[in-house]
Protein backbone atom coordinates (compact mmCIF):
# COMPACT_ATOMS: atom_id res chain seq x y z
CA UNK A 1 0.00 0.00 0.00
CA UNK A 2 1.38 3.50 -0.80
CA UNK A 3 0.87 6.14 1.83
CA UNK A 4 0.57 9.83 0.27
CA UNK A 5 3.13 10.72 2.79
CA UNK A 6 5.86 8.50 1.47
CA UNK A 7 4.42 9.03 -2.15
CA UNK A 8 5.10 13.21 -1.81
CA UNK A 9 8.55 12.33 0.28
CA UNK A 10 9.66 10.45 -3.32
CA UNK A 11 8.36 12.88 -5.94
CA UNK A 12 9.89 15.55 -3.59
CA UNK A 13 13.49 13.77 -4.09
CA UNK A 14 13.01 12.36 -7.35
CA UNK A 15 12.47 16.55 -8.61
CA UNK A 16 15.46 17.39 -6.48
CA UNK A 17 17.22 14.65 -7.94
CA UNK A 18 16.81 15.90 -11.58
CA UNK A 19 17.34 19.29 -10.53
CA UNK A 20 20.54 18.73 -9.54
CA UNK A 21 21.38 16.59 -12.75
CA UNK A 22 20.25 19.33 -15.11
CA UNK A 23 22.10 22.32 -13.20
CA UNK A 24 25.58 20.14 -13.47
CA UNK A 25 24.90 19.56 -17.26
CA UNK A 26 23.63 23.50 -17.40
CA UNK A 27 27.30 24.69 -15.85
CA UNK A 28 29.19 21.80 -18.60
CA UNK A 29 27.16 23.45 -21.37
CA UNK A 30 27.93 27.11 -19.99
CA UNK A 31 31.64 25.90 -20.05
CA UNK A 32 31.42 24.57 -23.58
CA UNK A 33 29.85 27.64 -25.28
CA UNK A 34 32.38 29.57 -23.30
CA UNK A 35 35.45 27.84 -24.61
CA UNK A 36 34.02 27.80 -28.31
CA UNK A 37 33.70 31.83 -27.23
CA UNK A 38 37.46 31.99 -26.38
CA UNK A 39 38.72 29.88 -29.44
CA UNK A 40 36.92 32.25 -31.55
CA UNK A 41 39.10 34.96 -30.35
CA UNK A 42 42.01 33.30 -30.38
CA UNK A 43 42.30 32.98 -34.16
CA UNK A 44 44.99 30.07 -33.87
CA UNK A 45 46.54 29.59 -37.53
CA UNK A 46 46.25 26.22 -39.04
CA UNK A 47 49.46 24.81 -38.18
CA UNK A 48 49.27 26.37 -34.38
CA UNK A 49 45.62 24.32 -34.41
CA UNK A 50 47.74 21.01 -35.66
CA UNK A 51 50.15 21.88 -33.09
CA UNK A 52 47.51 21.82 -30.52
CA UNK A 53 45.92 18.73 -31.75
CA UNK A 54 49.60 16.76 -32.34
CA UNK A 55 50.27 17.27 -28.62
CA UNK A 56 47.13 16.22 -27.23
CA UNK A 57 47.00 12.87 -29.51
CA UNK A 58 50.57 12.66 -28.97
CA UNK A 59 50.23 12.57 -25.07
CA UNK A 60 47.43 10.29 -24.84
CA UNK A 61 49.65 7.99 -27.30
CA UNK A 62 52.74 7.53 -25.43
CA UNK A 63 52.61 6.29 -21.65
CA UNK A 64 56.04 7.29 -20.25
CA UNK A 65 56.07 10.31 -18.39
CA UNK A 66 59.62 11.18 -20.06
CA UNK A 67 57.96 10.56 -23.20
CA UNK A 68 55.22 13.46 -22.82
CA UNK A 69 58.40 15.31 -21.88
CA UNK A 70 60.00 14.83 -25.50
CA UNK A 71 56.69 15.50 -26.53
CA UNK A 72 56.90 19.29 -25.42
CA UNK A 73 59.65 19.86 -26.99
CA UNK A 74 59.02 18.17 -30.37
CA UNK A 75 55.62 19.80 -31.19
CA UNK A 76 57.74 23.46 -31.03
CA UNK A 77 60.36 22.05 -33.77
CA UNK A 78 58.30 20.17 -35.70
CA UNK A 79 55.75 22.71 -35.98
CA UNK A 80 57.82 25.95 -35.84
CA UNK A 81 61.25 25.02 -36.13
CA UNK A 82 61.82 26.57 -32.40
CA UNK A 83 63.95 25.09 -30.06
CA UNK A 84 62.40 24.32 -26.32
CA UNK A 85 63.59 23.36 -23.55
CA UNK A 86 61.40 21.98 -20.67
CA UNK A 87 61.82 23.29 -17.02
CA UNK A 88 60.48 21.79 -13.78
CA UNK A 89 60.41 23.13 -10.44
CA UNK A 90 62.17 20.60 -7.86
CA UNK A 91 60.21 21.57 -4.99
CA UNK A 92 63.20 20.18 -2.44
CA UNK A 93 65.34 22.41 -3.59
CA UNK A 94 62.79 25.03 -4.36
CA UNK A 95 64.26 25.56 -7.99
CA UNK A 96 63.97 24.30 -11.72
CA UNK A 97 65.86 21.82 -13.37
CA UNK A 98 66.37 21.18 -16.95
CA UNK A 99 64.25 17.76 -17.91
CA UNK A 100 64.26 17.84 -21.47
CA UNK A 101 65.82 19.78 -24.13
CA UNK A 102 64.87 19.99 -27.85
CA UNK A 103 68.45 19.06 -29.03
CA UNK A 104 69.23 16.63 -26.10
CA UNK A 105 66.11 14.83 -25.31
CA UNK A 106 65.11 13.63 -21.69
CA UNK A 107 68.15 14.26 -18.71
CA UNK A 108 67.17 12.21 -16.53
CA UNK A 109 65.11 11.96 -13.03
CA UNK A 110 64.52 15.38 -11.16
CA UNK A 111 66.35 14.71 -8.10
CA UNK A 112 69.76 13.77 -9.88
CA UNK A 113 70.35 17.26 -12.08
CA UNK A 114 71.35 20.63 -11.26
CA UNK A 115 69.03 23.20 -10.53
CA UNK A 116 69.33 26.00 -13.54
CA UNK A 117 69.61 29.60 -13.46
CA UNK A 118 66.44 29.94 -14.98
CA UNK A 119 63.87 32.30 -12.98
CA UNK A 120 60.73 31.10 -11.47
CA UNK A 121 57.77 33.14 -12.63
CA UNK A 122 54.58 33.26 -12.68
CA UNK A 123 54.29 35.55 -15.64
CA UNK A 124 55.38 35.19 -19.57
CA UNK A 125 59.32 36.76 -19.96
CA UNK A 126 61.86 37.67 -22.47
CA UNK A 127 65.44 36.84 -21.85
CA UNK A 128 68.63 36.00 -23.40
CA UNK A 129 66.43 35.88 -26.74
CA UNK A 130 64.37 33.23 -25.39
CA UNK A 131 60.49 33.38 -24.34
CA UNK A 132 59.99 31.53 -20.98
CA UNK A 133 55.99 30.79 -20.28
CA UNK A 134 55.03 29.53 -17.29
CA UNK A 135 54.01 26.01 -16.36
CA UNK A 136 51.02 25.35 -14.45
CA UNK A 137 49.43 22.64 -13.23
CA UNK A 138 47.00 21.77 -10.22
CA UNK A 139 47.70 19.80 -6.75
CA UNK A 140 50.08 17.32 -7.47
CA UNK A 141 50.08 14.05 -4.81
CA UNK A 142 53.00 14.13 -2.36
CA UNK A 143 55.90 11.87 -2.97
CA UNK A 144 56.33 12.57 -6.57
CA UNK A 145 59.65 14.71 -8.46
CA UNK A 146 57.36 18.05 -8.67
CA UNK A 147 55.00 19.14 -6.15
CA UNK A 148 52.80 22.22 -6.55
CA UNK A 149 49.13 23.61 -5.17
CA UNK A 150 46.57 24.65 -6.63
CA UNK A 151 47.32 26.58 -9.39
CA UNK A 152 50.96 27.28 -8.53
CA UNK A 153 54.25 26.58 -10.44
CA UNK A 154 55.12 23.33 -11.94
CA UNK A 155 57.98 24.88 -14.27
CA UNK A 156 59.07 26.55 -17.46
CA UNK A 157 58.82 26.47 -21.02
CA UNK A 158 61.41 28.11 -23.12
CA UNK A 159 61.19 28.40 -26.45
CA UNK A 160 64.15 30.08 -28.83
CA UNK A 161 64.58 31.95 -30.40
CA UNK A 162 61.74 34.20 -28.75
CA UNK A 163 62.71 37.40 -28.42
CA UNK A 164 60.88 37.91 -32.15
CA UNK A 165 57.88 36.35 -31.64
CA UNK A 166 55.13 38.58 -31.86
CA UNK A 167 52.15 38.93 -29.26
CA UNK A 168 49.79 36.64 -30.41
CA UNK A 169 52.47 34.16 -31.00
CA UNK A 170 53.74 34.31 -27.40
CA UNK A 171 49.69 34.22 -26.75
CA UNK A 172 50.25 30.59 -28.32
CA UNK A 173 52.87 29.71 -26.41
CA UNK A 174 50.99 30.29 -23.10
CA UNK A 175 48.26 28.11 -23.90
CA UNK A 176 50.86 25.70 -25.34
CA UNK A 177 52.39 25.92 -22.32
CA UNK A 178 48.61 25.40 -20.60
CA UNK A 179 48.48 22.09 -22.14
CA UNK A 180 51.52 21.16 -20.89
CA UNK A 181 50.87 21.58 -17.21
CA UNK A 182 47.40 19.70 -17.81
CA UNK A 183 48.96 16.98 -19.00
CA UNK A 184 52.04 16.36 -16.66
CA UNK A 185 49.65 16.51 -13.94
CA UNK A 186 47.38 13.55 -15.22
CA UNK A 187 50.59 11.93 -16.26
CA UNK A 188 51.68 12.13 -12.81
CA UNK A 189 48.61 11.57 -11.09
CA UNK A 190 48.20 8.65 -13.38
CA UNK A 191 51.82 7.33 -12.75
CA UNK A 192 51.48 8.15 -8.62
CA UNK A 193 48.02 5.81 -9.10
CA UNK A 194 49.72 2.70 -10.48
CA UNK A 195 52.89 2.92 -7.91
CA UNK A 196 50.38 3.26 -5.20
CA UNK A 197 48.74 -0.04 -6.75
CA UNK A 198 52.00 -1.60 -6.75
CA UNK A 199 53.19 -1.00 -3.37
CA UNK A 200 49.92 -1.85 -1.92
CA UNK A 201 50.34 -5.57 -4.14
CA UNK A 202 53.81 -5.54 -2.41
CA UNK A 203 52.62 -4.50 0.79
CA UNK A 204 50.24 -7.65 0.81
CA UNK A 205 52.43 -9.45 0.30
CA UNK A 206 54.80 -8.75 3.16
CA UNK A 207 51.99 -9.07 5.12
CA UNK A 208 51.62 -12.66 4.13
CA UNK A 209 55.14 -13.30 4.14
CA UNK A 210 56.15 -11.52 7.68
CA UNK A 211 52.81 -11.55 9.65
CA UNK A 212 50.46 -14.32 8.13
CA UNK A 213 52.81 -16.93 8.28
CA UNK A 214 54.58 -16.52 11.41
CA UNK A 215 51.04 -15.86 13.25
CA UNK A 216 50.28 -19.83 12.45
CA UNK A 217 53.58 -20.51 14.84
CA UNK A 218 50.70 -19.88 17.97
CA UNK A 219 48.99 -22.40 17.12
CA UNK A 220 51.64 -24.78 17.98
CA UNK A 221 52.54 -22.61 21.32
CA UNK A 222 48.73 -22.37 21.99
CA UNK A 223 48.61 -26.46 21.39
CA UNK A 224 51.70 -27.47 23.72
CA UNK A 225 50.28 -24.66 26.43
CA UNK A 226 46.85 -26.61 26.10
CA UNK A 227 48.55 -29.96 26.79
CA UNK A 228 50.48 -28.45 29.74
CA UNK A 229 46.51 -26.80 31.82
CA UNK A 230 44.98 -30.44 31.18
CA UNK A 231 48.34 -32.52 32.48
CA UNK A 232 47.74 -29.66 35.41
CA UNK A 233 44.03 -30.51 35.60
CA UNK A 234 45.06 -34.35 35.89
CA UNK A 235 47.59 -33.54 39.14
CA UNK A 236 44.70 -31.45 40.62
CA UNK A 237 42.35 -33.69 40.52
CA UNK A 238 44.57 -36.49 41.51
CA UNK A 239 45.65 -34.48 44.12
CA UNK A 240 41.97 -33.60 45.07
CA UNK A 241 41.39 -37.35 45.59
CA UNK A 242 44.15 -37.70 47.79
CA UNK A 243 43.19 -34.71 50.10
CA UNK A 244 39.95 -36.21 50.50
CA UNK A 245 41.44 -39.50 51.53
CA UNK A 246 43.55 -38.07 53.60
CA UNK A 247 40.08 -35.67 55.54
CA UNK A 248 38.97 -39.23 56.09
CA UNK A 249 41.36 -40.58 57.47
CA UNK A 250 43.63 -42.04 55.44
CA UNK A 251 47.23 -42.17 55.10
CA UNK A 252 49.61 -39.96 52.13
CA UNK A 253 52.40 -41.64 50.71
CA UNK A 254 55.17 -39.89 50.93
CA UNK A 255 56.72 -41.32 47.47
CA UNK A 256 53.87 -40.67 45.33
CA UNK A 257 53.67 -37.19 47.08
CA UNK A 258 57.28 -36.52 45.41
CA UNK A 259 56.39 -37.58 42.14
CA UNK A 260 53.13 -35.93 41.68
CA UNK A 261 55.07 -32.81 43.00
CA UNK A 262 57.82 -33.18 40.65
CA UNK A 263 55.19 -33.60 37.65
CA UNK A 264 53.36 -30.07 38.81
CA UNK A 265 56.95 -28.47 38.87
CA UNK A 266 58.20 -29.40 35.48
CA UNK A 267 54.74 -28.84 33.91
CA UNK A 268 54.92 -25.32 35.99
CA UNK A 269 57.98 -24.96 33.65
CA UNK A 270 56.36 -26.11 30.82
CA UNK A 271 54.44 -23.18 31.14
CA UNK A 272 56.53 -20.61 31.71
CA UNK A 273 58.16 -22.00 29.17
CA UNK A 274 55.26 -21.92 26.55
CA UNK A 275 54.30 -18.41 27.71
CA UNK A 276 57.76 -16.80 27.37
CA UNK A 277 57.84 -18.54 23.29
CA UNK A 278 54.05 -16.80 23.24
CA UNK A 279 55.20 -13.45 24.50
CA UNK A 280 58.36 -13.35 22.87
CA UNK A 281 56.54 -14.35 19.35
CA UNK A 282 53.45 -11.95 20.18
CA UNK A 283 56.33 -8.77 20.58
CA UNK A 284 57.69 -9.52 17.41
CA UNK A 285 54.54 -10.00 15.34
CA UNK A 286 53.48 -7.07 16.65
CA UNK A 287 56.91 -5.46 15.47
CA UNK A 288 56.10 -6.27 12.26
CA UNK A 289 52.18 -5.22 12.40
CA UNK A 290 53.72 -2.00 13.33
CA UNK A 291 56.34 -1.13 10.89
CA UNK A 292 53.98 -2.52 8.17
CA UNK A 293 50.40 -1.08 8.70
CA UNK A 294 51.74 2.73 9.32
CA UNK A 295 49.34 5.00 8.24
CA UNK A 296 52.05 6.84 6.41
CA UNK A 297 52.82 4.12 4.23
CA UNK A 298 49.73 4.25 2.59
CA UNK A 299 49.64 7.37 2.16
CA UNK A 300 52.53 7.76 0.07
CA UNK A 301 52.60 4.45 -1.61
CA UNK A 302 55.71 3.39 -0.87
CA UNK A 303 57.86 2.71 2.93
CA UNK A 304 58.56 5.82 4.86
CA UNK A 305 60.74 4.67 7.56
CA UNK A 306 61.14 5.72 11.21
CA UNK A 307 64.44 5.83 11.96
CA UNK A 308 66.32 6.05 15.67
CA UNK A 309 69.33 4.66 16.85
CA UNK A 310 69.55 1.69 17.96
CA UNK A 311 72.10 -1.43 18.93
CA UNK A 312 72.02 -4.02 16.10
CA UNK A 313 72.74 -6.56 18.23
CA UNK A 314 70.55 -6.77 20.95
CA UNK A 315 67.71 -4.93 19.38
CA UNK A 316 67.87 -6.48 16.29
CA UNK A 317 70.14 -9.50 15.34
CA UNK A 318 69.33 -11.45 18.62
CA UNK A 319 65.33 -11.22 18.70
CA UNK A 320 64.80 -12.86 14.93
CA UNK A 321 67.92 -15.39 15.72
CA UNK A 322 66.52 -16.48 19.13
CA UNK A 323 63.00 -17.18 16.89
CA UNK A 324 64.95 -19.53 14.68
CA UNK A 325 67.15 -21.10 17.13
CA UNK A 326 65.08 -23.95 18.16
CA UNK A 327 64.33 -24.83 14.06
CA UNK A 328 67.89 -24.51 13.53
CA UNK A 329 68.76 -27.39 16.11
CA UNK A 330 65.75 -29.39 15.10
CA UNK A 331 67.62 -29.48 11.14
CA UNK A 332 71.54 -29.82 12.63
CA UNK A 333 71.95 -26.59 11.47
CA UNK A 334 74.79 -25.38 13.37
CA UNK A 335 75.41 -21.55 14.53
CA UNK A 336 78.50 -19.32 14.07
CA UNK A 337 78.00 -15.73 15.22
CA UNK A 338 81.70 -14.30 14.42
CA UNK A 339 81.29 -13.63 11.02
CA UNK A 340 83.18 -9.96 10.66
CA UNK A 341 85.07 -7.71 12.06
CA UNK A 342 83.39 -5.12 13.77
CA UNK A 343 82.38 -5.49 17.87
CA UNK A 344 78.81 -6.00 18.03
CA UNK A 345 78.96 -3.07 20.66
CA UNK A 346 80.13 -0.81 18.35
CA UNK A 347 77.63 -1.27 15.79
CA UNK A 348 75.12 1.86 16.07
CA UNK A 349 72.69 2.93 13.52
CA UNK A 350 69.92 5.03 12.65
CA UNK A 351 67.79 2.52 11.13
CA UNK A 352 63.91 1.63 11.47
CA UNK A 353 63.94 -1.25 13.72
CA UNK A 354 60.72 -2.89 12.37
CA UNK A 355 61.53 -2.82 8.77
CA UNK A 356 65.40 -3.99 9.18
CA UNK A 357 64.39 -6.79 11.89
CA UNK A 358 62.08 -8.24 8.80
CA UNK A 359 65.34 -8.40 6.81
CA UNK A 360 67.34 -10.57 9.26
CA UNK A 361 64.23 -12.48 9.46
CA UNK A 362 63.74 -13.55 6.05
CA UNK A 363 67.46 -14.16 5.78
CA UNK A 364 67.25 -16.57 8.57
CA UNK A 365 64.43 -18.11 7.06
CA UNK A 366 66.04 -18.27 4.16
CA UNK A 367 68.88 -19.97 5.49
CA UNK A 368 66.61 -22.30 7.79
CA UNK A 369 65.61 -23.80 4.15
CA UNK A 370 68.73 -23.69 1.87
CA UNK A 371 71.53 -24.59 4.32
CA UNK A 372 72.99 -27.43 3.30
CA UNK A 373 75.75 -30.03 4.11
CA UNK A 374 79.56 -28.90 2.42
CA UNK A 375 82.38 -30.93 2.49
CA UNK A 376 85.56 -28.13 4.38
CA UNK A 377 89.09 -28.94 2.91
CA UNK A 378 89.67 -31.52 5.07
CA UNK A 379 87.06 -33.72 4.09
CA UNK A 380 85.35 -33.08 7.25
CA UNK A 381 80.90 -32.54 6.66
CA UNK A 382 80.18 -28.94 7.69
CA UNK A 383 76.29 -27.58 7.91
CA UNK A 384 76.13 -24.46 9.84
CA UNK A 385 75.08 -20.17 9.24
CA UNK A 386 76.93 -17.57 10.42
CA UNK A 387 76.26 -14.19 10.66
CA UNK A 388 78.10 -10.66 11.40
CA UNK A 389 79.77 -7.27 10.13
CA UNK A 390 82.71 -5.26 9.06
CA UNK A 391 83.59 -2.47 8.19
CA UNK A 392 83.87 -1.07 4.19
CA UNK A 393 86.06 1.92 4.46
CA UNK A 394 85.07 4.56 1.58
CA UNK A 395 82.45 2.49 0.61
CA UNK A 396 79.68 5.36 -0.39
CA UNK A 397 82.17 7.89 -1.40
CA UNK A 398 85.53 9.78 0.33
CA UNK A 399 84.74 9.73 3.88
CA UNK A 400 81.33 7.68 3.95
CA UNK A 401 82.25 4.26 5.30
CA UNK A 402 79.39 1.77 5.15
CA UNK A 403 78.97 -1.15 7.38
CA UNK A 404 78.34 -4.76 5.77
CA UNK A 405 76.02 -7.27 7.25
CA UNK A 406 76.66 -11.10 6.67
CA UNK A 407 74.12 -13.64 6.59
CA UNK A 408 76.06 -16.92 5.44
CA UNK A 409 75.12 -20.44 5.07
CA UNK A 410 77.04 -23.61 3.87
CA UNK A 411 75.37 -25.66 0.60
CA UNK A 412 76.22 -25.42 -2.99
CA UNK A 413 76.68 -22.02 -4.85
CA UNK A 414 73.91 -20.37 -6.68
CA UNK A 415 73.76 -21.06 -9.92
CA UNK A 416 75.57 -18.20 -11.69
CA UNK A 417 72.19 -17.54 -14.16
CA UNK A 418 70.41 -17.21 -11.18
CA UNK A 419 72.57 -14.72 -9.07
CA UNK A 420 71.55 -11.56 -11.36
CA UNK A 421 67.60 -12.41 -10.66
CA UNK A 422 67.06 -13.61 -6.63
CA UNK A 423 66.47 -9.93 -5.44
CA UNK A 424 63.31 -9.60 -8.20
CA UNK A 425 59.72 -10.19 -6.75
CA UNK A 426 58.69 -13.34 -7.25
CA UNK A 427 61.52 -14.92 -8.40
CA UNK A 428 62.40 -18.63 -7.02
CA UNK A 429 66.07 -19.88 -8.38
CA UNK A 430 66.26 -23.69 -9.43
CA UNK A 431 67.67 -24.50 -6.09
CA UNK A 432 64.10 -24.12 -4.72
CA UNK A 433 63.44 -27.72 -4.98
CA UNK A 434 60.23 -29.05 -2.75
CA UNK A 435 60.99 -26.02 -0.24
CA UNK A 436 57.67 -23.45 0.15
CA UNK A 437 58.17 -20.03 -0.70
CA UNK A 438 56.71 -17.11 -2.81
CA UNK A 439 59.65 -15.76 -3.78
CA UNK A 440 58.98 -12.09 -2.25
CA UNK A 441 61.40 -12.54 0.68
CA UNK A 442 64.98 -11.11 -0.74
CA UNK A 443 62.62 -9.06 -2.60
CA UNK A 444 61.33 -7.44 0.60
CA UNK A 445 65.03 -6.98 1.72
CA UNK A 446 66.37 -4.92 -1.10
CA UNK A 447 63.61 -2.67 -0.81
CA UNK A 448 63.93 -2.66 2.78
CA UNK A 449 67.59 -1.82 2.57
CA UNK A 450 67.64 0.40 -0.40
CA UNK A 451 65.08 2.64 1.67
CA UNK A 452 67.61 2.85 4.22
CA UNK A 453 70.08 4.02 1.51
CA UNK A 454 71.87 0.64 1.59
CA UNK A 455 72.54 -1.87 -0.78
CA UNK A 456 71.96 -5.61 -0.90
CA UNK A 457 74.04 -8.04 -2.73
CA UNK A 458 74.90 -11.72 -2.94
CA UNK A 459 78.13 -13.71 -3.22
CA UNK A 460 79.81 -16.79 -3.57
CA UNK A 461 82.28 -18.09 -0.81
CA UNK A 462 83.90 -21.32 0.31
CA UNK A 463 81.52 -23.72 1.71
CA UNK A 464 78.52 -21.97 0.62
CA UNK A 465 76.63 -18.42 0.04
CA UNK A 466 76.72 -15.41 1.95
CA UNK A 467 73.67 -12.61 1.37
CA UNK A 468 74.45 -9.28 3.19
CA UNK A 469 73.36 -5.44 2.72
CA UNK A 470 75.59 -2.79 3.18
CA UNK A 471 74.61 0.45 5.21
CA UNK A 472 76.26 3.94 5.33
CA UNK A 473 77.79 3.77 8.63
Amino acid sequence: MNYPAQSNLCKALRIRILSQVMKNLNRILARVEEKQRDYAQYSFTNNQDNALKTFFDLAQEFDALEDLYRICVAVPKINFGLDANLYLRDSNRDGLVLVCSGNGGYRGAIAGLPLSDVKQRNETFVENESLFTPVFGKTVPTGVDVTVKGQELLGMLEISPGSDLTAREQFFFRKYANRIGYALYNRILNNRNIEHLKFISSLVADIEHNVIIPNMAFRLFLRRLGAKVRKNREIESLLREKCAELAAGGTLDYQWQERVMAELQEVNRGLEDEFANIDKHNRNISLFVESLFRRSHFEEGRFIPQKRLCNFRKEIVEPQLERFKERFNSKGIAIDEQLGGVPDEHVLAAVDVGLISQVYANLFSNALKYTLTAIDGEGSPQRFIAFGQEVLKDFFGPGRDGIKFNVFSTGPHIPQEDRDLIFKEGFRGSQAGGEPGTGHGLSFVKRAVEIHDGVVGYEPTPLGNNFYFVLPK
